[in-house]
C-alpha cells in the first residue's frame, strides 16, 4: 500500500503534467487540431478493433481534445451500436447511454459536454467491444492521465472490450504517473501512430 507521502508525490506529478500538456495544447492552432482529428478519423476506421466492434463507446470532445464526432454517424451507418458517456448526477459518475439518432438524442450536459439525453437507455459497459476515450496525457505503456476527478477510470473499470486512448501527438509523454485506481489502456491512437500496449 502506498504511503500518504507517495500518494501526494503522485498527485503533484499528475498536476504538473496536466499544466505542461495544457500549455502545449494551447500552442496548437485550431486548424492543426482539425487536421489531426481528420487523420485520426481515417486511421481508426482501418484498425481491426474498430472493424470488428459491434458496440462502441465514443465521446463528446472538449475544445482541447481530438474531435471524432463524425464517427457516431459512421458507426451507426455500419450498424454498430453507439454509446456515449452521460453524467449521472445522482451517482456523481458517468454511465454509458446508447445513441441511435444523434440529431435528437444529444444534449449539452452539466459540464458543457455533448452527451445522450436522459431518455437514452443505459448501455451495459461489459457489452462494449471498443471504448475510445480522451485524456490529458498518455504514454506508450497504456498510462492515461485524465482531468483529475476519476470519472473515466470508474467508467472504464466496467469495460471488458478494448480501451483505446485518443490523443494529439503533443499529449504523448514518456511516462504518466499512475495510481492503483488508474485504468491502463490497451491501445492509443494519435494522428501519426497506433500504439498497442
Amino acid at each position: 500500500m502506498k504511503s500518504e507521502a507517495q500518494k501526494i508525490v503522485t498527485q503533484n506529478a499528475k498536476q504538473l503534467l496536466r499544466v505542461q500538456v495544457h500549455s502545449a495544447l494551447k500552442k496548437l492552432p485550431p486548424e492543426s487540431k482539425a487536421a489531426a482529428s481528420a487523420q485520426m478519423l481515417t486511421a481508426i476506421q482501418s484498425q481491426t478493433a474498430w472493424r470488428n466492434a459491434q458496440a462502441i463507446l465514443l465521446f463528446g470532445p472538449l475544445p482541447d481534445e481530438p474531435d471524432l464526432w463524425p464517427l457516431i454517424a459512421l458507426a451507426l451507418a455500419d450498424k454498430k451500436q453507439v454509446a456515449l458517456p452521460r453524467f449521472h448526477s445522482t451517482g456523481g459518475n458517468y454511465i454509458a447511454a446508447e445513441v441511435r439518432n444523434p440529431a435528437s438524442d444529444i444534449q449539452t450536459g452539466q459540464f458543457g459536454i455533448r452527451e445522450p439525453r436522459p431518455t437514452c437507455i443505459e448501455f451495459p459497459l461489459n457489452r462494449l467491444d471498443l471504448a475510445l476515450v480522451p485524456g490529458v496525457a498518455f504514454d506508450a505503456g497504456g498510462g492515461r492521465l485524465g482531468r483529475g476527478k476519476g470519472y473515466y477510470d470508474r467508467l472504464l473499470a466496467g469495460v471488458r472490450g478494448t480501451k483505446c486512448g485518443v490523443a494529439f501527438d503533443e499529449q504523448m509523454v514518456d511516462a504518466v504517473p499512475v495510481g492503483p485506481q488508474d485504468i491502463r489502456l490497451n491501445c492509443i491512437l494519435t494522428p501519426t501512430r497506433w500504439i498497442e500496449t
